[in-house]
């Protein structure tokens, strides 16, 4: 079976939903466009626009800690930074937040609806031109196998939706676990190609429910349990870039 690339999704304010992209231009060196743009800062957390630098995941609201925060559906807009926060189909806050007005919208709403989270309010959204609030100081793309993914419910007998991992290309047509093998590989993708560099550990966030927001499901222990590992997925760097589309082939390409 020939493998394919069968979804492209960003997360623009890191700890938020996902946007689900038919196709997407990639470049040299760098993210996903708008992945991680946005961050929520909690009162903790000190974070200088002007100079950016790379901080761990704990020092912003994610699902790692604040699963609430899955029970929002955000929809956003690249070309105007219009962001809606929907619950149940419902909205209840939205503005353009690379503007002052609208980011204090989204600030004074999220700091209502999370006040009994972990880490101390008020919450801010910010960000920083060219910075992404990755997981991992690194610039690229997080890639996950479909069937892997599937392998992983073969040890919890339960249906795992691969949303719980947050990548950004999800791929299809490979076997289990398959992914494990290209660390230090280069793979193509449309008009890419992909210098696969870095295997993914998991965190609790993968056990987040990401539609109820419930942590409903023990996938560490499953991973530990039936894997050894607590891994799923790698990191790519974009090493030549161009465009990716859903369907488009995935292959491993050989070594120079």
């Amino acid at each position: 079976m020939s493998a394919t690339l069968d979804a492209i999704q960003y997360y623009p304010v890191k700890g938020l939903s996902a946007q689900v992209l038919d196709s997407v231009t990639l470049t040299p060196g760098g993210c996903l466009p708008h992945d991680r743009r946005f961050a929520i800062l909690h009162r903790a957390t000190q974070f200088d626009p002007l100079a950016p630098a790379w901080k761990p995941k704990t020092n912003f609201l994610v699902l790692l800690r604040d699963e609430k925060l899955a029970t929002l559906q955000a929809v956003f807009d690249p070309a105007t930074c219009m962001l809606v926060l929907n619950r149940n189909g419902k909205r209840v806050a939205g503005g353009r937040i690379d503007t002052a007005t609208g980011r204090l919208l989204i600030d004074q709403f999220l700091s209502a609806y999370m006040k009994d989270a972990a880490v101390p309010g008020p919450y801010k959204i910010v960000e920083s031109p060219g910075h992404n609030f990755t997981d991992i100081p690194d610039k690229a793309v997080s890639l996950l196998n479909l069937a892997s993914v599937k392998d992983i419910g073969r040890v919890t007998q339960r249906p795992v939706d691969p949303l719980r991992f947050r990548a950004n290309l999800h791929l299809a047509g490979l076997a289990p676990w398959a992914e494990m093998g290209w660390v230090d590989k280069r793979i193509a993708i449309g008009d890419t190609v992909l210098s696969v560099f870095k295997t993914t550990t998991r965190c609790a966030a993968v056990e987040v429910n990401p539609t109820t927001g419930e942590r409903d499901m023990a996938l560490l222990k499953a991973l530990k349990s039936g894997f050894e590992h607590v891994v799923c997925g790698v990191y790519a760097r974009v090493e030549q870039g161009g465009e990716i589309k859903a369907g488009d082939a995935v292959r491993v390409l050989e070594q120079p």
